[in-house]
């Protein structure tokens, strides 16, 4: 790679987005910033615009839109608003590579209007894939867009998967931390806090998918992440917590030969991979010591401790639109409990009870999908109001 790649970054201001700038930081040679956007965090993403001069801003909380524009119009920086500028400039002749690191469903239109515009996609949205994958995979392909995973795991896969020298995987072992309860009885997850769900033993990431880590639906979505990725059946997707988060995935093949991928925790490795794809570069991180690392250990999930994980089985099983009723369903209550509003195992109630109560469609296009997310999400705000404390 020697041009400069041109690159959006949706979702800068979080925990992905900022560590993707600290890759373009590094590698100023190899990565020019042509977009930024972000939710609410006006000042930090006023910070990042002054550093990184990118052509577009987008400011998607309408009521932040004049603060950002005084501070950045003066530089001959554009500023817009809302997430239909964000859909619209995704598609830019300027932007060669999409970040999409927006957080939850709402990551899926401006993926999608990427992927019709033949942008390549790194993607660190999985809710995309989780309510949408048929749909996205089909796009896609029909618009020959590379979707390159930006997920730990999935980018574990992925370069597993570049040695493989075309021979087909039949076992996918997707890794898991275990999350903050892993060594927790039932009894002492039904009282855990936010305060105590918010402490990840090995990444630091946003509170949503904190959380979402702590009740293991975040490897239920990983899996449905990986089933439209590698394009492998849920059985042959193995998950197995691994507390050291130093492998994070292997796949394995017809002789019973596993590859893996390792590394310290660290999302800019997967980050700068899928942004200089097919070529590695340097990077600051702390490198492996295999005489440091002592005893590296693995463990099968309890699915009665984390029933999240269980109905993500359940819902990519039914298929259809029940992994997006899933999903929205744990967007709402995932918000009501870092509101405090609800008790930590209601959280897989709620989700349960809309799964459970959904019409399904068997292939769903975007509109429904949109509809239906908003449907299931406002259903799953009144549920958590009756489980409210």
């Amino acid at each position: 790679m020697t041009d400069k790649r041109h690159i959006a970054i949706l979702g800068s201001t979080g925990s992905i987005g900022r560590q993707a700038l600290d890759v373009v930081r590094q590698h100023k040679d190899r990565f020019e910033v042509e977009l930024l956007t972000a939710n609410n965090s006006s000042e930090l993403l006023i910070r990042q615009a002054l550093e990184f001069m990118p052509a577009n801003v987008v400011i998607c909380n309408e009521s932040k839109y004049q603060e950002v524009a005084d501070a950045l119009q003066p530089h001959d920086i554009k500023v817009f608003t809302g997430m239909d500028s964000v859909c619209a400039l995704v598609r830019s002749e300027d932007i060669d590579i999409v970040l999409t690191a927006l957080v939850g469903f709402s990551g899926l239109r401006p993926t999608v209007s990427a992927i019709e515009a033949g942008k390549i996609i790194a993607l660190a949205n999985k809710e995309t894939l989780v309510a949408g994958g048929s749909v996205v995979m089909a796009l896609a392909k029909k618009h020959n867009a590379p979707i390159l995973p930006v997920d730990s795991e999935h980018s574990a896969i992925f370069q597993c998967l570049m040695g493989a020298a075309g021979n087909p995987l039949t076992r996918i072992h997707l890794t898991a931390s275990g999350g903050p309860f892993r060594s927790w009885t039932k009894e002492e997850i039904a009282a855990v806090t936010r305060k105590e769900a918010l402490i990840h033993p090995q990444w630091k990431m946003g509170a949503k998918i904190t959380i979402d880590s702590a009740t293991m639906m975040n490897k239920g979505f990983e899996m449905i992440e990986a089933k439209w990725l590698f394009d492998t059946e849920p059985e042959k997707i193995n998950i197995v917590v691994h507390p050291q988060s130093i492998i994070h995935s292997m796949v394995e093949f017809a002789d019973g030969a596993v590859i893996a991928q390792m590394g310290y925790p660290d999302m800019r490795e997967p980050i700068q991979y899928a942004l200089s794809f097919p070529e590695r570069l340097t990077l600051d991180n702390k490198k492996l010591d295999f005489a440091e690392l002592g005893s590296l250990t693995f463990e099968k999930p309890d699915m009665d401790k984390f029933p999240c994980l269980a109905l993500a089985f359940e819902a990519i099983g039914r298929g259809g639109n029940i992994p997006c009723a899933m999903n929205a369903a744990n967007e709402a209550a995932v918000a009501a409990f870092l509101q405090d509003r609800i008790r930590f195992y209601d959280i897989p109630d709620i989700i349960s009870s809309c799964m459970a109560g959904v019409e399904f469609v068997s292939a769903p296009g975007i509109d429904e999908l949109i509809s239906m997310n908003d449907e299931v999400y406002r259903k799953a705000a009144e549920l958590c109001n009756v489980h409210g404390k």
